[in-house]
């Protein structure tokens, strides 16, 4: 493969104009468990983001703490996130992708192994922060799936990735209650470290030989996102709507717990945290939209994914006094999710010659949404109650749309 993988010009609707790769069919066939591998690292690499957070009562309970003392831990695993998706996930343009996710697969294992190990909340913070900065490799992984898939099917092999890495957060979120309840969490941080390591030594031995003829920098890719953006219209606007849309389900996501366990349904906060289960629409909606926007591009489905969305924030505003509101509101609000990443990632990863620098700049403009709203939303329940988050929603997703509906992509 060559130190910038061929880029097909993509037109104003999201679809590539550009023909089969070799081989066609067969080549689509032999990619098959090579996907499915990649699909598998995801779900667990994405899961050690969110791992800490449902652990929070076991953690506090075996330092002495209140949980509300150490839940921060859970924010600073997101804080490291953001740092490696600045300064790793652009060396995938740069650097051999083999060596690069073996080094950041041995250096997650040893902070989960060291998150297990903790004697205090700061030692476990810290190593928390390492593991998430270093559990980048889905989104090193992303752009090489776009590049060798074929054109005709792209949107789906990229659709697959996505399924994994919404099923790992899920999982983390499920999963990793029920053990740690069964075994206790440090057993957890170490079946991860597990898991982690032998998934992603796999796929590393699975990925394509390369040959890079520039150096990476980490800062190399942290300063050409601005320029990048600049001069990519259709990054721009994917971008943009995607930290809209996923602005919009921060807010309404992030404040549920508050609404579930309030005084509206007091529910146990065990019971509010089965609701993460409607994140496995996430999962059956992936492929489908995969195979919309090799169908139709996409700027359809990425509009029909902004409708749903902003139908489902009046149910949720409903939802506040009806139950079933919330059940529905949660998987139309998860469904839109996934199709519009799904759509605005691959238009992403296809529009610039640097695919992972690029894909760095919509993943982090998307967190940047998501965190910003989210913020905002907790701030608006403690003001406004329930109707308030659903006021911010709403003006996310009026945002993501308002600033792109003027600017045309190139052809």
């Amino acid at each position: 493969m060559s130190s910038a993988p061929s880029t097909p010009t993509v037109r104003q609707d999201g679809r590539s104009s550009a023909g089969q790769t070799p081989g066609g069919a067969t080549a689509s066939h032999r990619s098959g468990p090579f996907l499915a591998l990649i699909a598998v690292c995801t779900a667990v690499t994405a899961a050690n983001i969110y791992l800490a957070a449902p652990l929070l009562s076991l953690i506090a309970r075996d330092f002495g703490a209140t949980p509300s003392a150490v839940a921060w831990i859970a924010s600073v695993a997101q804080l490291g996130y953001a740092a490696g998706l600045l300064f790793f996930a652009p060396l995938g343009d740069t650097v051999n992708r083999r060596r690069l996710v073996t080094l950041l697969t041995v250096v997650t294992a040893a902070a989960l192994v060291a998150s297990a190990l903790a004697p205090g909340t700061g030692a476990l913070a810290a190593a928390v922060f390492v593991a998430s900065a270093a559990t980048v490799v889905p989104q090193l992984l992303v752009p090489l799936v776009a590049a060798r898939a074929p054109a005709a099917r792209r949107a789906r092999h990229v659709a697959a990735v996505i399924a994994g890495l919404f099923t790992g957060i899920v999982a983390a979120r499920v999963v990793g209650g029920l053990a740690g309840q069964a075994f206790g969490w440090r057993w957890v941080f170490a079946g991860a470290a597990l898991l982690t390591l032998g998934l992603g030594l796999a796929t590393a031995l699975a990925l394509p030989s390369e040959r890079r003829s520039r150096d990476g920098s980490l800062f190399g890719g942290l300063t050409a996102l601005p320029g990048l953006l600049r001069r990519s219209p259709d990054l721009w606007r994917a971008s943009v709507r995607q930290a809209g849309m996923f602005g919009a389900w921060s807010a309404l996501w992030t404040s549920l717990a508050l609404l579930l366990t309030g005084p509206a349904y007091g529910l146990s906060t065990a019971t509010a945290g089965l609701f993460g289960l409607f994140g496995l629409a996430a999962s059956a909606v992936a492929p489908l939209a995969g195979g919309l926007v090799d169908r139709f591009g996409a700027a359809r489905v990425v509009r029909g994914a902004y409708l749903l969305a902003a139908v489902s924030v009046p149910l949720f505003w409903v939802g506040g006094h009806v139950i079933g509101a919330l059940f529905v509101a949660a998987v139309a609000i998860h469904a839109a999710l996934v199709a519009s990443h799904v759509a605005n990632q691959t238009l992403a990863l296809t529009t610039t010659s640097s695919p992972a620098t690029a894909n760095t700049a919509y993943v982090v403009s998307g967190f940047a949404g998501g965190a910003t709203a989210s913020a905002l939303a907790g701030t608006a329940f403690t003001h406004f109650g329930w109707g308030g988050v659903s006021v911010v929603a709403g003006v996310w997703l009026a945002l993501g749309w308002g600033l792109t509906a003027t600017r045309r992509g190139r052809r």
